[in-house]
């Protein structure tokens, strides 16, 4: 399977998850696929197979930002690294899922915090914790 294959695929499968986040916010299977962290798991093997296979073939490393920059020459890297935000991101978007139902925070003010979250990971972290400080409660048993 080449790179391209590899890509197209996590992004649809990632992008499944923020469909049903932001669609079937109840529904069971949403739960069960998202919520849990099991698609996030799927990523995540994905991202180790990846690092296992080209890590050492890559130059470069993680000690500088020259060092990096290097690294991510190789696209087999690259492509490791977008796996990378695909599964902590799409793990950030159903924690806030779950947090916003445990917390009582209306779905149509969490859409627009994981539509920031997939599109630009902290950012929408952060405007969630703001949505949820003005609409939330805090939840039962703390």
């Amino acid at each position: 399977m080449s790179l391209e294959q590899i890509f197209d695929l996590a992004n649809g499968f990632a992008l499944l998850g923020w469909l049903l986040l932001a669609f079937a916010p109840r529904w069971r299977f949403t739960h069960a696929a998202v919520v849990s962290g099991a698609m996030t798991l799927v990523l995540a093997g994905l991202y180790a197979a990846l690092m296992l296979r080209f890590h050492g073939a890559a130059e470069g490393g993680f000690g500088s930002l020259p060092e990096v920059v290097k690294l991510f020459r190789e696209p087999a890297i690259v492509l490791a690294g977008w796996v990378h935000y695909l599964a902590f991101d799409l793990f950030i978007g159903g924690w806030e899922l779950r947090d916003a139902q445990r917390r009582g925070v209306p779905h149509l003010l969490v859409l627009p915090c994981l539509g920031l979250t997939l599109m630009f990971g902290p950012l929408g972290l952060l405007v969630y914790f703001g949505v949820r400080r003005l609409f939330g409660r805090e939840p039962l048993g703390g």
